[in-house]
């Protein structure tokens, strides 16, 4: 827990309140945005639970940002109702929302010192100036910036920056905090790092965060929850590890990561197994959904690092099949290859501490029914 100064060194009081569990969740109902033909939000309905770490995913163009802006009051939304906690905001005006916003580009003040930009919100809010002191002080300790209180922003790295813009946002104890592409501008060494200083901050905080991003690695490992976005719709909500693992549709398994996409038809089932054939054999497919096809034709999802490699040799095996190695490229813990199955199928496997593969040679691949993904669409 972090506390405020309170009086002279050593005394400690009660921490300031955006260091509490607040219990703040957002229910957006039907909410629709056209600019012009485009629909940047159409009908997104959406409930994101208190002091949760939300995503909105998506590439550029799929609206995330305009819903984002539209949580913030700085678009008006066309159709639709929002709520923080039970609370119609939908026609409120930015300022009275009580939220937090950090944008890609920090937007500090040049002029200020990292203590005077950090304060600006409170003074703004005519917090008084010992109140003013303490809070300041403990959303830089928040976030490890403490030290820098007297430097100006042109002294900083941009990570430093960033956690100013934190510390900036948390200071006014919002409702909601908005992160619109916070990380973008960091080079790849700081982003990692910045990852997991914001979730911790969230954490810590308990604040209902709502953060865009097109990134798929920030969004899988500092998420509780991701709604992936498309041409203006969700087209999946769920855990990080469930989107990837099960996405629903093309879209998502292609958005997500590498995949390889197999076609096939139904043949049948058996003991909660969907039988599929495809050009290299049957396949067997396991965790189905309610809406997954039991019959025609459809197509699968399997993760590069879904594969298996078998000994060459070993006796026949449902999902396990012999292949050409077509190409290989060595990664040091991993190794990338191309495998050509029978019917013209070309496959794209990751194996992990692998073993030394020429191109041309025989390999023997399988994978388990439950991660091969029956995909609607």
């Amino acid at each position: 827990m972090i506390g405020r100064e309170a009086g002279g060194p050593g005394r400690r009081a009660s921490p300031p309140c955006y260091h509490r569990r607040i219990m703040t969740g957002i229910t957006l109902e039907g909410v629709s945005k056209r600019f012009g033909s485009t629909a940047a939000a159409a009908g997104v309905s959406l409930g994101i639970d208190s002091g949760e770490l939300f995503f909105l995913l998506g590439p550029s163009g799929c609206g995330k940002t305009t819903l984002l802006r539209i949580l913030a009051g700085f678009v008006e939304a066309d159709a639709g109702r929002i709520a923080f906690e039970g609370q119609d905001v939908t026609h409120l005006a930015p300022e009275k929302r009580r939220t937090g916003m950090v944008f890609q580009n920090y937007a500090l003040w040049p002029h200020m010192t990292v203590f005077d930009n950090v304060a600006f919100g409170l003074k703004v809010r005519r917090v008084s100036g010992k109140e003013r002191q303490e809070r300041v002080m403990a959303a830089l300790r928040a976030a490890r910036m403490q030290e820098y209180a007297r430097r100006m922003p042109n002294q900083l790295s941009g990570g430093q920056q960033q956690r100013v813009a934190l510390a900036r946002a948390l200071v006014v104890e919002p409702r909601v905090l908005l992160l619109d592409e916070p990380l973008s501008n960091l080079d790849a060494r700081l982003r990692s790092q910045m990852r997991g200083e914001i979730r911790r901050l969230c954490r810590e905080s308990g604040i209902t965060t709502v953060y865009v991003t097109h990134d798929q690695a920030e969004a899988l490992s500092m998420a509780d929850r991701v709604a992936v976005m498309r041409e203006g719709r969700i087209v999946q909500v769920g855990r990080p590890r469930d989107v990837y693992q099960r996405p629903e549709n093309r879209f998502v398994a292609d958005f997500l990561g590498e995949t390889n996409f197999i076609s096939a038809e139904v043949k049948g089932a058996e003991e909660g197994h969907l039988i599929l054939h495809a050009p290299m054999g049957d396949v067997l497919a396991r965790g189905l959904r309610e809406d997954t096809p039991r019959s025609g034709n459809l197509t699968c999802s399997i993760r590069p690092e879904a594969w298996r490699f078998d000994a060459a040799g070993r006796d026949p095996a449902r999902n396990a099949w012999t292949g050409r190695l077509v190409e290989s490229i060595y990664q040091g813990e991993s190794s990338r290859h191309r495998i050509e199955l029978a019917g013209d199928v070309v496959i794209h496997a990751l194996e992990i501490n692998p073993r030394e593969r020429r191109p041309g040679e025989a390999v023997r691949v399988s994978v388990d029914p439950a991660d091969v993904v029956v995909l609607a669409d």
